[in-house]
């Protein structure tokens, strides 16, 4: 048992050094891209909450 443990750790050591970590760079972009794209959606989605609530309100009141 030991020993399967200590060749899945050898394994995933060697797996790891072959890993492309990316730059602090890219991880910048990448984290500004993430945080504005959540900003659109989060816009987006409680335009469309208030368009259709809007609906829903006329639909009930006038129906």
């Amino acid at each position: 048992m030991f020993k399967k443990m200590f060749t899945f750790f050898k394994n995933v050591r060697i797996e790891m050094s072959h890993v492309s970590w990316p730059t602090k760079d890219d991880l910048k972009e990448g984290t500004t891209v993430v945080i504005l794209m959540s900003a659109v959606v989060a816009i987006f989605l409680s335009i469309v909450d208030t368009g259709f609530g809007f609906i829903i309100k006329k639909l009930l009141i006038h129906g």
